[in-house]
């Protein structure tokens, strides 16, 4: 069973950094891709970064390329997003997701890619 928790979140002003965390508290952690999505009020759930199972290949969504960074330790069961030079339009709820795939090396973008997906933890982003 997966399990993941979000943690890290918070209120932060305009141009700061945060890092956000994603616990696995189950098996076998390596054997999942991973991926951050945030969803803001009134609008779809976004697509923020991904990370394969191997660690080496990652991607990220269009508005937060060259800010964030995503990152895991499979020994720790931990995913990382790392979220610099902060803007109020970041502001949302970010959901950490799991998801199985065969492959070390492939990524997963897509939300119905996912099949388990933490509580979200809130940030915002004062101007």
């Amino acid at each position: 069973q997966v399990q993941l928790a979000e943690s890290g979140g918070g209120l932060v002003q305009a141009g700061d950094s945060l890092r956000l965390s994603c616990a696995h508290s189950g098996r076998a952690f390596s054997r999942y891709a991973l991926g951050w999505f945030r969803q803001a009020p009134g609008k779809e759930r976004e697509f923020v970064a991904s990370i394969t199972r191997s660690g080496d290949v990652t991607y990220y969504g269009d508005s937060v390329k060259g800010r964030f960074t995503v990152s895991r330790d499979n020994a720790k069961n931990t995913m990382y997003l790392q979220m610099n030079s902060l803007k109020p339009e970041d502001t949302a709820v970010y959901y950490c997701a799991a998801g199985s795939t065969g492959s070390l090396r492939v990524s997963l973008r897509s939300e119905n890619q996912y099949s388990y997906w933490g509580q979200g933890t809130q940030v915002t982003v004062s101007s």
